[in-house]
């Protein structure tokens, strides 16, 4: 028997309900709706609901829809900023606006997305700017401060998010001053959280809602238990994000930038009172011998940390160099303690102090249970310390909250984590002027991706995420993948360890791109596959006619805006078309329906580097089970990365395209199987004919 709810979601999805109504291209999906109706059917009762959405079924309407239609409040967390702007800009107005609901919509990023009129107020001060391009995104930025409500710097165009100004016209939890700030009534983070408090439906994204978790520092340990329906989209990236903020982390540039903080903060409010000079040199020493310990390591590379020390460096000077990174922060926590009645900066220093030198003490003590630890080696070191998964994390902090508020007074009495902010809101909640708490029985989780692993029950993605009990759904694209698009695994090519490999992937491409006019996506493995198959294929069409030239874009080279933006261009002006030549995270998320993109290259199967700490610790703790790491863990990573990135091509149901593996092992091994199994349903080339004559339909 149906509820209320599920009448109404199934109504609004007919034919010539409200959705075909509201917008032009609307259809009615069978699938769409079966999982409309499972979130329904899951707001209506509560528990735990995890939804496989094959690309093309609509996902966003199927959990919007019934959000909206239940009248509960709702928060919402997707995996990108971007994919919030989406859903906060464009999906959910529209969606109001056709069912002429009074909702009150808000959207929440973390503190990094906003403008700090603190810090550009201090960086206007600054004299080490970097140069004179930053003086001018500087002068444009105090002009757009002076217009913008909201603050967030996605708002201001132009803004490279790669850019050297943004540290410092941003805060972070460490130097962010709080209530005691000269700002603080018009601080934008404090009135994005006031907005999201007051709203029905908030928009968060993944990073926020761990980074949360962490150290109930961003307001949702306010929100969380006010909500009744929680939505994670694209949450296969969930348990790769939780893990990054749940452990523990300590960096050399961590330490230059408090350095660098104490100095500017000292020299301009108490100028003769300390030898800032003397204690920001301690601290900027302690930081490089730490690195210099290390030594010349590759640059990217991961050291394991299994005893007293990384591998390969010596436990006492290792041990050595951390005393001596603690007792300069202890130094300096002492000095600033004698000036912080003189200003609030002081105070957030001295905190900031404190903590990295207990962060750093904690480094010296071995690894906590079931954790791994590693040290980043880049120009600066990061040492790392992380959980192997967020299952335990997610069961007794997320789904089983009852009362985060007092969660979070626990977790700031153990870390000092309970700013004034928070204090104020408990304050409000007390008073009646925000929602009350709620206990979490009727709660409904929904989770939800196009890709959550390549088997039924979905284990890939409910085991590391602690979700054992869940609901699971599957529900298939509508795609016609055996019409609209073909797979061709090359075989008469070099083994993926060949050092021919990366060059002959690049001819092949430079091939298709040739032949379509561009419109080729190269997905690749590694940054160094990245560079050498970017470098070759601008060498070999080079040899092309300037007019009929794709321009070839590679990944690092331009911000990934730009990079998006012109490659769906494509042949727009009367320009040849473009081949883009990506890693990471153009593997998913990356959308170009239509013809901009019709032919996908990937380089070799994405199986899990076998070298990386966590994948190294995750490994041996399924071997110690009896379990195989190959079959459990390296092979479904591979598919569900290898799904993501054959996702790329087919956006649409006019959409049409080749997908090319090159990696013979996809036909030559018995795993093979399984993982063209976890693949669409695409027609298969057997040839290298087969595959040129795919490209010329394309053409016509």
């Amino acid at each position: 028997m149906s509820g209320a709810l599920e009448d109404q979601v199934r109504d609004a999805f007919a034919q010539g309900g409200v959705l075909s109504r509201a917008a032009e291209q609307f259809r009615e999906r069978s699938g769409q709706t079966e999982m409309a109706l499972a979130v329904a059917r899951t707001i209506e009762e509560g528990g735990v609901l995890v939804v496989e959405a094959g690309t093309g079924v609509g996902k966003t309407f199927s959990y919007l829809v019934p959000a909206l239609l239940s009248g509960e409040r709702v928060l919402l967390s997707t995996a990108t900023k971007t994919l919030q702007d989406q859903l906060y800009g464009r999906d959910l107005p529209r969606l109001v606006e056709a069912f002429g609901l009074p909702v009150r919509t808000a959207l929440l990023k973390g503190r990094g997305s906003y403008l700090c009129l603190h810090r550009l107020d201090m960086a206007r001060h600054d004299a080490s700017l970097p140069e004179r391009g930053s003086l001018r995104t500087l002068a444009k930025i105090e002009q757009w401060s002076k217009a913008t409500r909201t603050g967030d710097l996605a708002e201001l165009p132009g803004l490279d998010e790669r850019s050297p100004l943004i540290p410092l016209i941003t805060s972070t939890r460490e130097n962010c001053l709080g209530a005691q700030c000269p700002q603080f009534k018009l601080c934008h983070v404090n009135l994005a959280r006031r907005e999201a408090l007051a709203a029905d439906i908030v928009v968060i994204n993944h990073h926020l809602f761990f980074a949360d978790l962490a150290v109930r520092e961003t307001g949702m340990a306010e929100l969380l238990p006010t909500v009744s329906v929680v939505v994670f989209d694209e949450a296969h990236q969930l348990n790769e994000t939780g893990v990054q903020f749940l452990g523990a982390q300590l960096g050399s540039g961590q330490a230059l930038d408090f350095a660098r903080d104490m100095l500017g903060a000292g020299l301009q409010h108490a100028r003769g009172l300390v030898d800032w000079q003397q204690l920001a040199a301690g601290v900027e020493r302690a930081a490089r011998e730490l690195r210099l310990v290390v030594g010349k390591q590759w640059p990217g590379a991961k050291l394991r940390w299994l005893g007293a020390s990384p591998e390969g460096i010596d436990p006492e000077a290792w041990q050595r160099a951390l005393d001596d990174l603690q007792h300069s922060f202890e130094e300096a926590a002492e000095g600033l303690a004698t000036v912080s009645e003189i200003s609030p900066d002081f105070v957030r220093l001295h905190e900031r102090a404190r903590q990295i030198a207990k962060r750093t003490a904690r480094f010296a003590l071995p690894c906590a249970v079931d954790s791994v630890r590693w040290v980043d080696v880049g120009t600066q070191l990061r040492l790392v310390e992380s959980p192997l998964d967020i299952a335990d994390a997610m069961r007794k902090r997320v789904l089983k909250i009852v009362d985060a508020q007092s969660d979070a007074a626990e977790d700031a009495a153990e870390d000092d984590d309970l700013d004034a902010y928070g204090e104020r809101q408990a304050d409000e909640r007390q008073s009646g002027e925000a929602p009350p708490v709620q206990q979490n029985g009727g709660r409904a989780w929904v989770f939800t991706s196009a890709t959550l692993g390549d088997e039924p029950t979905l284990r890939w993605f409910t085991e590391p995420c602690g979700l054992h009990d869940a609901q699971v759904l599957r529900v298939k694209s509508p795609f016609d993948y055996a019409v609209q698009a073909a797979l061709y695994v090359p075989r008469a090519f070099p083994k993926p360890n060949d050092p021919s490999h990366s060059q002959r992937v690049a001819e092949l491409a430079a091939h298709g791109a040739t032949e379509l006019g561009g419109r080729t996506l190269v997905l690749t493995t590694t940054l160094r596959a990245l560079r050498t198959i970017g470098d070759a294929m601008k060498q070999q069409l080079e040899l092309l006619d300037a007019a009929l030239r794709p321009e070839v874009l590679v990944q690092g080279e331009l911000p990934k805006r730009v990079l998006m933006d012109r490659f769906r261009e494509g042949a727009s002006g009367g320009r040849a078309g473009c081949v883009l030549v990506a890693s990471a995270s153009f593997w998913e998320g990356f959308d170009a329906p239509g013809d901009a993109l019709q032919l996908v290259v990937i380089d070799k199967l994405p199986f899990p580097p076998p070298n990386d700490p966590l994948v190294e610790a995750r490994s041996q703790r399924l071997e110690a089970q009896g379990r195989s790491s190959f079959a459990d863990y390296s092979l479904p990573e591979a598919a569900v990365a290898l799904k993501q990135g054959a996702g790329r091509l087919i956006r649409r149901e006019t959409d049409s395209g080749v997908l090319a593996i090159c990696d013979t092992r996809l036909v030559a091994m018995g795993y093979g199987r399984r993982l063209l199994s976890a693949l669409p349903p695409m027609r298969r080339l057997d040839s290298e004919a087969d595959f040129n004559a795919a490209l010329d339909a394309l053409k016509t």
